[in-house]
């Protein structure tokens, strides 16, 4: 009866165990396979890019370039009719998925996909980019804006954007096309305050947008970048975002390891009580 009880202890015991390092190893199991995902979203679409005739390349650009144009007279600002939508999905949809091009923000680690759109299924695992703002292509003005969630236990996205600060630069890459803003506005709003995100004539802006405060998310982040130019440096294409996640696998064994010797020493003492 004693050993059925031991037996049934030790299985409990193990049980916990492996829950808890289940719990603890998710998030960057999880970060690591959606930072992984991303990497090859991102290097699908640059080989997508590079396979683009010059004819072909020049009308997607131009395309998108002139829908830009034409936004700045539209009467209907925040919402899109069926033909207009059916449109804004065509644009800039090299490989058919969806993705728009990648942005990078050097200060924080980011290299992630843009989509078309800001549903659910997107904001999950990318970044979204806002359907009745301009397009990510630039241009006299324009004001694209993309959404990111923060805070997801599956996904870093823009969880560090409030490390920002004016003066820093973010990059969208889009075809093969750089376009570097610099941060010269970060707001704090509510949801329904939209005002900081429509075109300013003559300016070509790009707003960065998450939820805030952390975890309670009952207003917006704004950080919004003017159009400067590339820096040199800028040309080279880095599409990888996994050095963080990597640190996380590193620092979860020394984590795990007090945990585990204490477990071990109290089997030990229960066993030999027993014996005893």
């Amino acid at each position: 009866m004693k050993k059925k009880k031991s037996h049934a202890s030790t299985v409990i015991l193990f049980l916990i165990f492996f829950l808890g390092l289940s719990l603890l190893l998710y998030p960057s199991f999880a970060d690591y396979w959606n930072s992984f995902t991303q990497s090859q979203a991102i290097n699908s679409y640059i080989e997508q890019v590079s396979s683009l005739d010059d004819d072909a390349y020049a009308e997607i650009w131009n395309a998108a370039r002139n829908y830009n144009a034409s936004l700045l007279g539209r009467s209907n600002s925040y919402l899109l009719s069926d033909e207009q939508r059916a449109q804004y999905e065509e644009l800039l949809d090299v490989s058919g998925l969806g993705i728009m091009g990648y942005i990078e923000i050097p200060h924080i680690n980011v290299n992630l996909p843009i989509y078309h759109g800001t549903s659910e299924a997107v904001l999950q695992v990318a970044i979204g980019h806002l359907d009745w703002t301009s397009l990510p292509a630039g241009g006299e003005s324009t004001h694209c804006v993309m959404s990111g969630h923060r805070g997801l236990p599956s996904a870093r996205l823009f969880t560090d954007l409030d490390q920002l600060a004016v003066g820093d630069t973010f990059m969208l890459h889009v075809l093969d096309e750089t376009l570097t803003y610099q941060v010269d506005q970060i707001r704090i709003v509510l949801p329904e305050v939209t005002e900081d995100l429509l075109i300013v004539e003559g300016k070509d802006y790009c707003t960065l947008v998450t939820c805030t405060p952390y975890g309670i998310n009952t207003h917006r982040l704004l950080v919004r970048g003017h159009r400067v130019e590339n820096a040199a440096e800028e040309v080279v294409i880095r599409v990888t975002a996994d050095a963080v996640v990597i640190d996380k696998l590193i620092v979860a064994p020394f984590v795990l390891a007090p945990i585990l010797f204490i477990l071990l020493v109290w089997m030990l003492i229960s066993t030999r009580k027993k014996k005893d």
